[in-house]
């Protein structure tokens, strides 16, 4: 145990964080030979679910700033990747769309995603892998909608 009272091998916050940095770390290295970031394909996944999608939607579903999404936004649009109407539709949402060159890189990433995952899954029996999806959902829903109080 060390000074602060935590034993980081034994923390499960520590261990999601360290799982979620090995995560990243894979897929950063499967995107970079295809010109893209773990944010910029998380941003075409958005788009490919969810066409029309505002600058503040895609930085809440890609975990980033709404500044951070705005410029990513600009340079997929100036490459190509996507497209955003001139003037917005109603109020000041731009949404945005992608083009069948985002469309095609999108599907080239996706299946370099898929195969990290397939990875990270490899140890795991069918079951194993049902159990955790369950536990983590469950994690996410105390954290997110829970009052923090269990009832006991």
């Amino acid at each position: 145990m060390s000074q602060s009272g935590i034993d980081l091998d034994r923390s499960l916050g520590y261990l999601l964080k360290e799982a979620s940095s090995a995560l990243r770390t894979a897929m950063e290295e499967v995107l970079r030979p295809l010109g893209m970031s773990v944010t910029h394909y998380s941003c075409l996944e958005l788009l490919a679910q969810r066409p029309g999608l505002s600058n503040s939607e895609l930085a809440r579903g890609a975990f980033v700033t709404r500044q951070t999404m705005n410029v990513l936004l600009q340079a997929l649009e100036r490459d190509g990747y996507v497209t955003r109407p001139a003037e917005a539709p109603v109020g000041k949402v731009l949404p945005a769309r992608l083009t069948p060159r985002g469309q095609q890189s999108l599907e080239q990433a996706s299946a370099a995603v898929r195969a990290v995952e397939v990875r990270m899954l490899s140890g795991m029996t069918e079951t194993e892998r049902s159990a955790a999806f369950r536990i983590l959902r469950s994690m996410i829903h105390s954290l997110r909608d829970g009052d923090g109080n269990d009832g006991a």
